[in-house]
């Protein structure tokens, strides 16, 4: 038996909840943000908020304002949120209202919340990864409840997102793995205005019985009793025997989808009345009449709750707004990699190619950091990695830390959230740059806006490597470049090393930059198999030599006569770009700088401007497709910035403006630059 206490803290809350949504309704000028209540779900998100611990982590999804209070968030802390106030706990102003996220010793713990439905599901997953990770390796980053209670994580979802392929993926390694989560799913049969008839065969509980490991049970969410009992069992046997699980709960849609898209606008009042007779609110207070509670003491508890959510209310409007100038903190964190350490050309080394300097590097450190794991398609110990880029890891290290992962590039990225906030370091892979598209959804929605919305609280540390380029028939769907695609997000780092030593020094300090990193890795500088790209084996750098992010480096000066007088020119490249660069300089001694970038962002715009106003002429050579590429980004920022300078246009090579790199070697040829199209290129620039 649920005792007394426990039901009327939930009718007070149950109650809390109505007054903020009738709040909010009757002041609709002032609540101008969109939003969503809990009305309806109140009876299940309680439930499950008071069976959780501290040590547990939990993502509630965008209704779930119930859950929060009953986690123990005050009216007036959502409010913030709500009204989007610089005091806003959570985000500062910047994020819906129940998009929490929370770290302190008081409560569970919660990542970053989006809006995309169904997202959370692969970040959450990743944080009962890490956890199970931590446990399984006794590591001292590993934390337990008061008591010692293994901590257990809730992923809270509407049922309509049971749909996203995301959701699968996360259900697919939870079962594979055995994580200790649960999936909460809030099913009150619509999806904006779409019913669950229109859209789907199966509600969640029935979906899951395909995922052979998951158990499952479907309820009543609109009946705390039940609820409660119910999440008090399941959240002990995930707390106990460590194995994911599925609770359906079946609930009233009693409010708005959201406030910009009113009940009124697609559903019948017929429906409407079917929905309300489960209105938990009721439901619960005849339950305590049953048991005794008078009357007067539940009247009170209403009225005492109507006057605590309008003065929080009038609290949190009079709230001041967020500081304007502080809008552009908390993009990235600061990291301790700020200037070049260690030997880079150490003497009595041979040299290595870049393949193997990624190999060594990341081999150093997880040697140093146990807390560090490696995952992706094929590069546990049975391959190494297509390219062999993890040979021998799998071996050192083991399978708990250099594991195979399925066909998901979505999980493999998205993962890195959860896996990230609890203290491990994730570095992961997708295979081939034309296959990171499956994982956009994870870095741009997820990864990207993490460290943003949380004002720093939870940055995502995780390297992603991404093999690109074209060497010579790898065809349309192994050849891609999308350093562009990935420029256009904003919040993570991208990496385009060059040469072996700049391979290890910029995974090292990729590594201990606490923000993530995109290492784009060319397949064609790899083992320096292609003409002309000798120059990428260098002597291998020492264990301690680390490269900063954001420094260009210039691999091949002009001589000082003919910049006197003004007959040279440089070339801002980047990966297979320099090697053409330098082969195209051989034609023109003494007159061309080439600048390797080295990293895409940050930028090293200090570099690129001073030796831009150094020659008067510029050519930005890319393999990318040149048309709307990072090239011609980059050659309007310099002819703006050092247009007083230019004695010629700023020049652009890229590839032809294809859909795709075409199989075939000869017409792979003719679509990507090459020293000979540089050349020409170079010699209408300096005849200028």
């Amino acid at each position: 038996m649920i005792g007394s206490e426990i039901l009327l803290k939930a009718y007070r809350l149950m109650c809390t909840a109505k007054a903020m949504a009738d709040t909010y309704e009757a002041n609709r000028q002032v609540c101008k943000y969109v939003h969503s209540t809990s009305r309806g779900h109140e009876a299940i998100q309680l439930a499950t908020a008071f069976n959780l611990l501290p040590c547990d982590w939990v993502s509630p999804y965008y209704r779930d304002e119930s859950m929060l209070l009953g986690l123990g968030f005050t009216p007036y802390e959502l409010m913030l949120q709500l009204l989007a106030k610089g005091d806003d706990i959570f985000t500062g102003g910047r994020e819906y209202y129940s998009h929490p996220n929370y770290k302190g010793k008081d409560k569970p713990q919660i990542i970053h919340q989006s809006s995309a439905t169904g997202m959370q599901a692969i970040p959450t997953t990743g944080i009962a990864q890490g956890i199970q990770f931590l446990e399984n390796t006794d590591s001292p980053l590993y934390c337990n409840g008061e008591d010692g209670e293994p901590p257990v994580v809730v992923c809270s979802l509407g049922d309509a997102s049971i749909t996203e392929g995301e959701v699968s993926e996360a259900f697919q390694f939870a079962v594979l793995k055995q994580l200790p989560i649960i999936y909460l799913v809030q099913d009150n049969n619509w999806g904006i205005s779409v019913t669950a008839e229109e859209a789907r065969t199966m509600n969640a509980s029935q979906f899951a019985k395909g995922f052979k490991g998951l158990q499952r049970l479907s309820i009543d969410g609109s009946d705390f009793i039940q609820s409660y009992e119910v999440m008090y069992n399941v959240i002990k046997e995930v707390r106990d025997h460590r194995k994911p699980f599925l609770v359906h709960a079946r609930v009233p849609l009693l409010g708005h989808h959201t406030s910009g898209v009113r009940k009124e606008f697609y559903r019948t009042q017929e429906d409407l009345d079917k929905h309300f007779i489960d209105d938990p609110n009721p439901k619960l207070r005849k339950k305590l009449i049953d048991i005794g509670i008078s009357e007067n003491e539940l009247k009170q508890i209403e009225d005492e709750t109507r006057e605590e959510v309008a003065q929080q209310f009038q609290q949190a409007a009079n709230a001041a707004e967020p500081d304007p100038s502080k809008v552009s903190e908390h993009v990235f964190v600061p990291t301790p990699v700020t200037e070049e350490k260690g030997e880079r050309t150490p003497a009595g080394r041979d040299k290595i190619v870049m393949v193997d300097a990624a190999l060594f590097a990341i081999r150093e450190i997880m040697e140093e950091f146990p807390e560090v794991v490696l995952y992706g398609q094929d590069v546990g110990r049975r391959l190494g990695g297509v390219f062999r880029e993890t040979a021998t890891l799998g071996e050192q290290f083991g399978d708990e830390r250099v594991f195979n992962t399925a066909i998901q590039e979505a999980y493999i990225i998205g993962s890195t959230v959860g896996m990230s906030a609890v203290g491990v370091k994730p570095i992961v892979e997708v295979q081939f740059g034309d296959y990171v598209y499956p994982g956009f959804n994870q870095l741009v929605t997820e990864i990207s806006k993490s460290c943003y919305l949380t004002c720093g609280k939870f940055p995502v540390q995780t390297i992603i490597r991404i093999p690109v380029g074209a060497y010579g028939g790898g065809g349309p769907y192994h050849s891609g470049c999308v350093e562009t695609t990935l420029l256009s997000i904003k919040g993570i780092k991208v990496v385009y090393p060059g040469n072996a030593a700049d391979m290890k020094g910029l995974m090292k300090a990729a590594f201990l930059d606490p923000n993530p990193v995109v290492m784009l890795e060319h397949k064609g500088l790899y083992w320096s198999k292609v003409a002309g790209t000798e120059e990428a084996k260098t002597v291998e750098p020492s264990k301690k030599y680390i490269l900063p992010l954001g420094k260009a480096n210039i691999v091949l000066h002009a001589a000082e006569e003919k910049i006197y007088n003004g007959e040279t020119a440089c070339i801002i490249t980047y990966g297979m770009g320099v090697y053409w660069a330098k082969a195209a300089a051989k034609i023109f001694p003494g007159q061309i700088e080439v600048v390797d970038l080295r990293t895409l962002f940050p930028l090293d715009e200090e570099l690129i401007f001073s030796s831009v106003k150094k020659h008067g002429k510029c050519l930005v050579l890319t393999e990318e497709q040149q048309n709307n590429s990072f090239a011609e980004a980059l050659a309007g920022r310099i002819s703006k910035e050092c247009f007083k300078f230019l004695d010629a246009p700023v020049e652009v090579i890229g590839a032809l403006n294809l859909p795709a790199v075409p199989m075939n070697i000869g017409l792979e040829k003719a679509m990507l630059p090459n020293p000979e199209k540089v050349s020409a290129v170079l010699k209408t620039l300096l005849d200028y």
